[in-house]
């Protein structure tokens, strides 16, 4: 009896230490909570107002893109039934009344769509949508079609047709919808006079889950701290996994790192809101069997703006000397180990439109100082040049704070530049300043650099042509934040937003390329490849390397 007694407590002690042991290890543990870090933090949430790939990332788990692009770079839907396309008939040319050729676009939705309230989502939502892009008060940034819609026809609930001014190269990529039952009467009351981008719910309420038609629903929001993400009671699609998501704001990377090693997130975001690459690379050397590793080349272009309206950044060969001065293939063989390579204009070699054809700009402080001499710069005193009135080749310098791979890249530069006698003083803000205030209200008077990040057949018109200049007539939309305006460019840009022919489309993007480059209107710096690093037990992960980011597809992502 007494041999009975003791393996019965033996067992039970055991079954004890098993169960402390699950709560104890990461690795038998069940994870239905996941805790990502973010190095950056949202403006606003409204999909359309302020283009942060922030916003894009958060946004990407609690709504749904019309249609997306998938990890091969192939068009899908994700709210259509079908993707309308010319040869299946969803999309055909039409005759307008101005003796011009525009489109007419078929949009058949999902069944069973809902928002997070309950509400169905409807062609009226198209249509509101619609509407609102096209008010020039609204704030839209304007991506993909919509800027080009003309009138909605809403057929029934489930099927709407688009009629575009013109013919456009992407009339089957379509974004977010807005809730017309949320977002409506807000718009109505301000249409006149403007205002929208200030009171729309998505900034004012954030929390309403009517604004979200996704897997997850924003639970919590603590501005500048976390967001808290929890399923979608009324999605339609794949179950999510997960119970609850939570989104943690560290601003400083050094310190991102030391919360992941700590297990205090379990991961650390991609898509450029995360860790530097740097610290990634150095994390595996020394972690290299903790976490998993993904280095994903994208469409991301590291670059700096421009203040044009600067006098000393308004002369070619002042903004000639600042690319031909800094040691840019250095750079990226020191800091990224030459996995992000050298920019000479703002398309990758791996994408369809990219040319070799563009103006380059090797490393040469001799040729840089040859143009400010013939720009009328002569070295001071100090070592700075000034021209015949006394100007100094003095820029103030702005970057994420925080960032510690821009503040070294930073560093670097104003080292490059300091020796061809070309002053930076560097002033860092916070994403949210930077992005929401300083860029948007185009009140910088140097330089600013960060990443744009661009749709597979993104045209670049809200980047580089003059109609994407954010002003107060356009409620700062656009992201033209140099004020770039070129004639010829814009008319490349018109052009390659109308042709249906592939052949024809690389030539002109060809053209807007050597325009780019010829023109400098930035300073080119490199294409971005991201690091993810996940925990090893998560599963149903996928990259992309657009801007149809990673939880666009979060509701297949799982423990095992």
């Amino acid at each position: 009896m007494r041999i009975q007694r003791f393996y019965r407590g033996m067992k039970g002690a055991l079954a004890a230490c098993a169960v402390l042991l699950s709560l104890a290890s990461p690795s038998l543990a069940a994870h239905d909570e996941l805790t990502i870090g973010i190095a950056q933090f949202p403006s606003s949430f409204n999909p359309y107002i302020d283009a942060e790939t922030i916003k894009d990332y958060v946004l990407a788990f609690v709504t749904r893109k019309v249609t997306a692009f998938d990890k091969d770079w192939k068009n899908s839907c994700l709210l259509c039934a079908e993707l309308p396309t010319v040869k299946n008939g969803l999309a055909k040319l039409e005759d307008r009344t101005d003796g011009q050729k525009g489109m007419a676009v078929t949009i058949k939705l999902k069944p069973g769509l809902k928002w997070g309230d309950g509400e169905n989502v409807t062609a009226k939502d198209i249509a509101f949508t619609a509407r609102v892009a096209r008010d020039p008060k609204s704030g839209f940034y304007l991506p993909k079609a919509w800027a080009h819609t003309e009138k909605v026809e809403v057929v029934d609930d489930l099927t709407a047709v688009i009629h575009l001014d013109s013919i456009q190269t992407n009339y089957n990529e379509w974004a977010q919808l807005l809730p017309v039952h949320i977002e409506g009467p807000v718009y109505e009351e301000v249409a006149a006079s403007g205002g929208y981008n200030k009171q729309t719910v998505y900034n004012r309420a954030p929390l309403t889950p009517g604004l979200y038609d996704g897997p997850y629903l924003i639970k919590d929001y603590q501005s500048g701290a976390q967001v808290v993400l929890e399923p979608n009671p009324y999605w339609s699609g794949t179950k999510p996994y997960f119970k609850r998501i939570v989104l943690k704001f560290i601003q400083n990377t050094a310190a991102l790192q030391a919360n992941l090693l700590s297990g205090d997130v379990d991961m650390v975001a991609g898509e450029g809101v995360g860790l530097t690459i740097d610290q990634a690379l150095e994390l595996r050397k020394q972690h290299p069997n903790d976490y998993v590793y993904l280095f994903v080349p994208t469409l991301a272009y590291e670059h700096i703006e421009l203040a044009h309206d600067n006098p000393l950044l308004a002369d070619l060969k002042v903004r000639q000397a600042l690319v031909y001065a800094a040691d840019r293939k250095t750079l990226t063989d020191k800091l990224f180990q030459g996995l992000q390579p050298v920019a000479n204009a703002f398309v990758p070699s791996m994408s369809a439109n990219f040319s070799k054809d563009v103006p380059a700009y090797p490393y040469d402080p001799a040729r840089a100082k040859t143009l400010l001499t013939e720009a009328g710069f002569t070295p001071g005193a100090d070592g700075i040049c000034r021209n015949q009135k006394g100007d100094r080749l003095s820029f103030e310098f702005t970057t994420t704070a925080g960032n510690r791979l821009r503040e070294l890249q930073q560093q670097v530069l104003q080292s490059n530049w300091k020796a061809a006698c070309i002053e930076v003083t560097i002033k860092n803000e916070p994403a949210r300043t930077m992005f929401g205030e300083t860029l948007k209200k185009r009140t910088f008077p140097g330089m600013v650099m960060y990443a744009s990040s661009f749709e597979v057949n993104e045209s670049p018109r809200r980047n580089y042509a003059t109609s994407g200049v954010p002003s107060a007539a356009n409620s700062y939309g656009g992201s033209n934040y140099s004020g770039i305006s070129i004639p010829r460019l814009d008319d490349l840009i018109d052009q390659s937003e109308r042709e249906l022919d592939p052949e024809k489309q690389i030539d002109l993007w060809a053209e807007m390329q050597k325009i780019y480059a010829t023109a400098l209107p930035h300073v080119p710096l490199f294409f971005r490849a991201e690091p993810h690093i996940l925990p090893k037990w998560l599963k149903g992960y996928v990259t992309t390397g657009h801007a149809d980011l990673s939880p666009t597809w979060a509701e297949d992502w799982r423990a095992e």
